[in-house]
């Protein structure tokens, strides 16, 4: 319900911002607003198209290890943890390790293979739904857990900045893997608060302990590092890792003497059918996305908070830098283009060029996980996972300007 007045909203507000333009003098609004519908729907189309081959990969890789027994392995050994976070999903359920396979692709930076292992998660969730057309508890939690995107490894980001000459393009790593844990930390505690789960459960604390060690752990090895070899050790490690599971999916179907040539195209066939249950979903959010952007609503709001901020007397350095922030919920090419963008116009090691950098490592596209992953499964009612997950991206965004105050100022 929440993502159906948001939808309206864009289509009012850009309806109304373009007709104070009009009156100003513009007199191609209306002509840019209506361009942007049809470039919105071709780039719907052409992300749906693009994901097919992807899905069809690793649906049937991910066939391959249900049937060697690799993912049932995998969600027993994380039920003592998931079960706690996740109590409507019965134990050593497969679903676990769809789950797990998702989260630990998200936190890679590895895109490609957390699509799919997350389509893959939530069909498997939607099996144990009974009312079909409404979100769950675990399906909402494993969204907002894909919205406050929790990223080790910013391999994308950390390439731009080298490409746009930053004296060290990893300085950001730090920051962004902070900011990025808080978003996270807030997701869940958020979202378990909504849904009444005891977040002291021994089993949980050890999670969340065990989370910030292991982050306390990569902030310190990657420390110890030179800029050349971080850089090389980010670039490796999530691949490797990536055709490692591969592999042992392919071995451990050949040891338990299945044919999986046969099942990955079984599950690839999955693939060809979620990325054509996607379109409809993916051109309503991205048309809404694009209005909202060309009537100048966006702009708008940027400059507005820009005043507000100036008006109480506090810092307006960190506003050049939210457009990205803003447009990160909403689209990531058109937060990626707003990085660069700031990149090129105040340099890459500047406040804004750092901090939108940030802004784009430690967040997520909450509106297009949401159109995808509930539209894969025909969920219309989404309860709370929106405002989770807006909550999530914005404890995101304040961590990142404190952050950036405090490494960059």
């Amino acid at each position: 319900m929440v993502l159906n007045y948001i939808w309206v909203a864009f289509f009012a507000i850009a309806f109304l911002f373009a007709l104070i333009a009009l009156c100003l003098g513009d007199t191609t609004v209306f002509q840019q607003i209506v361009q942007s519908t049809f470039d919105a729907s071709k780039n719907a189309f052409e992300i749906s198209l693009g994901l097919t081959g992807v899905l069809s990969l690793w649906l049937g890789m991910m066939k391959i290890g249900e049937k060697a027994g690799v993912v049932n392995v995998l969600a027993k050994a994380l039920s003592p943890i998931f079960t706690k976070l996740f109590p409507d999903i019965p134990k050593n359920h497969p679903v676990m390790g769809s789950i797990f396979m998702n989260i630990a692709s998200n936190m890679l930076g590895l895109d490609n293979a957390a699509t799919p292992t997350g389509l893959k998660a939530m069909q498997q969730m939607q099996e144990l739904n009974t009312r079909k057309d409404t979100a769950t508890n675990p399906m909402i939690m494993f969204l907002v857990l894909n919205t406050s995107g929790l990223t080790i490894i910013p391999t994308t980001i950390l390439a731009f900045r080298a490409a746009y000459g930053a004296a060290v393009p990893t300085d950001v790593f730090v920051p962004i893997l902070l900011a990025t844990t808080v978003a996270t930390l807030v997701g869940i505690i958020l979202t378990a608060l909504w849904q009444r789960i005891n977040l002291l459960q021994p089993a949980l604390l050890a999670f969340i302990g065990i989370l910030l060690a292991f982050v306390g752990v990569v902030i310190w090895g990657f420390g110890q590092l030179d800029q050349k070899t971080m850089e090389t050790v980010a670039n490796l490690s999530g691949s490797m890792i990536l055709f490692s599971i591969i592999v042992s999916f392919i071995v451990a179907g050949f040891i338990k003497k299945i044919n999986v040539y046969d099942a990955f195209i079984e599950g690839a066939k999955e693939g060809f059918t979620t990325a054509v249950k996607i379109i409809p979903y993916l051109v309503a959010i991205l048309v809404g996305i694009g209005v909202f952007r060309a009537s100048g609503a966006m702009d708008m709001l940027i400059n507005g908070i820009a005043w507000c901020v100036e008006k109480c007397g506090l810092n307006t350095d960190f506003v050049g830098a939210l457009p990205t922030a803003f447009m990160k919920p909403l689209s990531g090419s058109g937060a990626r283009g707003l990085m660069l963008e700031a990149m090129k116009t105040y340099g890459p090691d500047s406040f804004v060029g750092r901090l939108s950098c940030m802004f784009q490592g430690s967040t997520d596209t909450t509106f297009y996980i949401l159109a995808v992953y509930f539209g894969s499964v025909n969920i219309k009612y989404t309860r709370h996972a929106v405002v989770c997950g807006l909550l999530a991206d914005l404890a995101g965004v304040i961590a990142a300007i404190f952050l950036a105050n405090l490494f960059f100022e």
